[in-house]
């Protein structure tokens, strides 16, 4: 099954294809983001694998945000069991989750110290890639002899990735968890549409869609200052989330993208943010919804997406 953040990158892709003729006005979004981030507060060294430490500092977020984490998908990246590191993985997926064998219960650790935690998450994240990505081997995954232990596998983050991780970690405590409302959290959210198109976000808390980003902006200016850069497939990929749940499963209100290395979430309500990106007043969300449900159902009548 493809991923909606495959298809909306392409734009010869049906579901990319509509998103960008529905979706046409994304300049004003963008400037939001460029406009509210200020300057780059937590820069990675050169030592950083920038895509696995995006995907770690998502779980260690999650943690801080929902008192019980699936990680359901981090399991699945253990499906060879012929492989070296899958008794190390499972040893660790057993420590983290002592009690319910596919939840997090982040209390159960809140002892544990910054180091673990980070090289705990930059393991989640190794594993998930291995589920996403099957037939990938350049994974430091493989790096492990037959034998390996949870704690070989929690040595793979080397020292820059687990300092640069508790930075970020401990930016978003100081600028993301005080503007989170109080209300129902859910992590790595799947929606109805799922079903047709792979997706999974980072957050919904209390109705309020957040993805994390952890870039490091644009090119650097002439003072050496980035900004943020909002990818136009990051709004459709946000868009998608939100038009995928089709029952409103979430009661989702607004959405949200949280600039992990510059501490800072730009937030739209649901209807400003669609009034913006269609450039159209009467075009709403269960409208907009309805017509994504009949393009990704489309599948099931034999129009492959």
């Amino acid at each position: 099954m493809p991923s909606l953040t495959a298809a909306v990158q392409r734009a010869d892709h049906p579901v990319g294809r509509w998103m960008r003729t529905t979706f046409p006005h994304l300049a004003p979004l963008q400037q939001a983001v460029r406009g509210a981030a200020g300057e780059l507060a937590v820069a990675p060294s050169a030592a950083v694998a920038l895509g696995t430490q995006g995907a770690a500092i998502d779980w260690w977020i999650r943690a801080l945000v929902d008192p019980r984490v699936s990680l359901e998908l981090p399991i699945r990246g253990l499906w060879d069991r012929r492989a070296a590191f899958d008794g190390a993985g499972r040893e660790l997926l057993g420590l983290l989750c002592p009690r319910r064998p596919t939840i997090l219960e982040a209390d159960l650790h809140a002892d544990r110290p910054d180091e673990w935690w980070a090289r705990a998450c930059y393991a989640l994240a190794l594993l998930v890639e291995r589920f996403r990505n099957p037939m990938a081997t350049g994974s430091r995954l493989f790096t492990l002899p037959a034998g390996s232990t949870a704690a070989d596998l929690l040595a793979l983050a080397n020292d820059d990735e687990v300092a640069d991780l508790i930075a970020m970690r401990d930016l978003a405590r100081k600028r993301l968890l005080p503007l989170l409302e109080a209300g129902t959290v859910h992590s790595g959210p799947t929606f109805d549409g799922s079903e047709y198109l792979a997706a999974d976000a980072d957050l919904v808390v209390a109705g309020l869609l957040i993805d994390i980003k952890s870039g490091c902006g644009g090119p650097p200016r002439r003072d050496g200052t980035r900004s943020p850069a909002l990818a136009g497939t990051d709004v459709y990929q946000l868009l998608g989330y939100a038009l995928m749940d089709f029952s409103d499963r979430y009661a989702l209100r607004g959405a949200g993208i949280y600039a992990a290395r510059f501490g800072c979430l730009v937030q739209w309500p649901l209807t400003e943010l669609i009034q913006q990106a269609t450039g159209r007043s009467d075009l709403g969300l269960l409208a907009l919804r309805r017509e994504f449900e009949d393009l990704l159902r489309s599948a099931g009548r034999g129009v492959p997406l």
